[in-house]
């Protein structure tokens, strides 16, 4: 089926997002900075395919699943999509990570307060 695999790029964006629009993990607290590292990841990774095409590294192969319309010999348009949700699962999942490292800091930091404390008495 065409543009089967568009489509689950895109589903899996939006759940992404909606995860993001939740907790506002990236998006919310810092909008231009979340669409510039997203940007400039997506103009990274294709200036990498570019690299990758040209010396032959990586090709396109024969797939039902995609929409069969190329930006540029073996760079399908799917390429920049998935590329740009993956930028922005980066970004989403590091927000994340960062949350839950700082909620757990003042607990191993109150542990060690009140470990000492006991140690006093």
């Amino acid at each position: 089926m065409p543009g089967l695999y568009l489509l689950a790029i895109l589903v899996s964006f939006a759940g992404v997002a909606a995860l993001d629009a939740r907790f506002r993990l990236a998006w919310q607290p810092a909008p231009a900075r979340t669409a510039a590292a997203v940007g400039i990841g997506t103009a990274f990774f294709l200036a990498w395919d570019a690299v990758g095409i040209a010396t032959g590294v990586f090709v396109k192969g024969d797939s039902p699943l995609l929409l069969g319309i190329d930006l540029a010999p073996h760079l399908p348009i799917e390429e920049p999509v998935f590329l740009a949700f993956l930028c922005y699962l980066g970004l989403v999942v590091w927000g994340a990570a960062r949350r839950r490292l700082a909620r757990r800091r003042p607990e191993s930091a109150a542990d060690g307060v009140a470990g000492r404390d006991a140690e006093a008495a």
